[in-house]
């Protein structure tokens, strides 16, 4: 059938799904029956539509309200990590996509800008706090500005500091995005800038195996929280097949766990630099191994299960059903 008579005669149906939730278990798993059904049939004749994708949110979701009823309940906050926050990340991979790229865009953007004019850094990192570096660089320790405040203090301001610029972000999605992507520009010049100065002072290595230890989990932190702010931003201009204000709420509903599931992470970034950065004669494989391990947490977690654990949740293959396109 054409896709737009599929549309027409099914959505109803799959507004009621998303908009009602029955307590009854038997009920909601042949909702989810039925979405998989429909899904099955739009991805095999409208592989790249708009309602396929639909269908496909829309069925995880089904799924998590049979897996929160179910007899054998784990924790809530158990169920949020394990499988409720990875389904929401992986509903909008390609805001996060969209973030990291513009992200790195203007961070290159930063570091051709310092490369091409020596005032640029100072103008983006401050005076103070270039003359500051200077000298700890001239006195032998270049990474002085870790070791300044007492640990539990620089734990405290850091995730404070860290966690307002993150919602601060997420928010600004509020004028269709656009706060968001200044705040990513801003952010990736400052980085790109901050990065090339002490490549151009000999000690690019030594600052990536420094300073990355808690930067990979508090940079790429940043960058989801900027795709949090894009899928709010996003909900308003691109609403699909719901009304806006509902879209909205979805879109707002959608960031704010994503912002939550960056708290504990942005902690741990914190904690790093509080606690471990300061120690800037640690053995480099030490170094290596923290930095890796935290690109390797946030890829999977963020990426790689995400998709696994929506493929494997929605590998029922559909029954033929009686309809012929």
């Amino acid at each position: 059938m054409r896709e737009g008579y599929f549309v027409r005669k099914n959505i109803e149906k799959w507004k009621d799904y998303q908009n009602s939730r029955p307590s009854d278990p038997d009920q909601m798993a042949h909702r989810f029956t039925d979405l998989i059904h429909d899904l099955g049939y739009a991805r095999t004749f409208y592989p790249h539509s708009r309602v396929t994708k639909y269908l496909n949110a829309l069925a995880a979701q089904t799924y998590l309200s049979i897996y929160r009823s179910k007899k054998e309940k784990r924790s809530r906050i158990v169920d949020f990590w394990v499988t409720e926050l990875p389904l929401i990340v992986r509903q909008h991979h390609r805001q996060i996509l969209y973030a990291l790229l513009i992200f790195v865009v203007f961070s290159i953007v930063g570091a051709f800008s310092a490369a091409n004019d020596e005032s640029f850094v100072r103008g983006v990192m401050g005076d103070d706090y270039v003359e500051m570096t200077e000298d700890n660089i001239a006195r032998g320790d270049p990474f002085n500005v870790y070791k300044r405040m007492e640990s539990g203090y620089m734990f405290v301001y850091i995730a404070v500091n860290n966690i307002q610029v993150a919602f601060a972000m997420f928010a600004l999605g509020i004028t269709f995005s656009l706060g968001t992507v200044w705040r990513l520009f801003a952010n990736g010049i400052m980085l790109g800038s901050f990065q090339y100065y002490f490549f151009s002072k000999g000690l690019g290595w030594e600052s990536v195996l420094v300073i990355w230890i808690h930067g990979t989990l508090e940079i790429l932190s940043i960058v989801v929280s900027g795709a949090a702010g894009m899928v709010l931003g996003n909900s308003m201009l691109i609403p699909g097949q719901l009304k806006r204000m509902e879209s909205l709420r979805n879109g707002a509903r959608d960031g704010v766990k994503m912002m939550i599931g960056l708290v504990p992470i942005f902690l741990i970034a914190a904690f790093l630099e509080g606690y471990i950065t300061r120690y800037t004669s640690m053995p480099v494989w030490l170094s290596i191994s923290i930095l890796a391990a935290s690109l390797a947490f946030m890829v999977w977690y963020f990426g790689i299960y995400p998709a696994r654990l929506q493929s494997r949740l929605l590998s029922t293959k559909p029954q033929t059903r009686n309809e012929r396109p």
